[in-house]
Parts: C-alpha cells; sequence; structure tokens
C-alpha cells in the first residue's frame, strides 16, 4: 500500500503507522497580510496521507485495517509522529491514533 499520490515512494510503514506530509503553512492571511516563516513556530496540523501499513492484530489474530487510505486529507494531532527526510522531501510518520479526523 506505500503509494504516493505525486510519485512512488520507497518506504513503506509498518502495522498501525502512517507515513504524511504535512501542508504547508499559511504564508498570507485571509486579509491579504503576509506572515513571514520565522513567526510560525506552529507546526500544521493538517497532512496528506502518502502510505499506510496494513493495520493492527486483534486479540483473533485477525489483521484489522486502518481507517485510512493513501490520498486522504486528515487532521492530526499537533506534537505526534516522527519527523524524516527522505529524497529531500519532509515527512512525518504517526500512529494511527494521532489522527484525528478525515477531511472530505
Amino acid at each position: 500500500m506505500a503509494t504516493k499520490t505525486k510519485s512512488r515512494v520507497a518506504i513503506r510503514p509498518l502495522h498501525d503507522k502512517i507515513l504524511v506530509e504535512r501542508d504547508e503553512v499559511e504564508s498570507v492571511t485571509s486579509a491579504g497580510i503576509f506572515i513571514p516563516e520565522s513567526s510560525n513556530t506552529e507546526k500544521p496540523q493538517f497532512a496528506t496521507v502518502i502510505a499506510v501499513g496494513d493495520g493492527t492484530l486483534n486479540d483473533a489474530g485477525t489483521r484489522v485495517p486502518l481507517d485510512v487510505n493513501a490520498g486522504d486529507r486528515i487532521i492530526l494531532s499537533k506534537w505526534g509522529g516522527t519527523d524524516i527526510k527522505l529524497d529531500g522531501q519532509d515527512y512525518l510518520i504517526i500512529n494511527a491514533a494521532d489522527v484525528l479526523a478525515i477531511i472530505d
């Protein structure tokens, strides 16, 4: 399931892990005011799912798939996950429990 919408990523999350790409930080407000990058200390909570693991095993030994799929836009916990850099691109690996919502 390690697929990416832009191009193929050479990483496959395991079990209940999800590979995401955070959305860019807004640099212009709705009123047209430019915000310098140095003032943006918060990480964006919106991301696009790039790849998902194959789920966890329940007590009966059956694999339970995750609720998210590659290509989904999600809202994630502010401080969860592990930042990685792959081929010059920044990604984040999070637990499925760090996904707060799927944006339709």
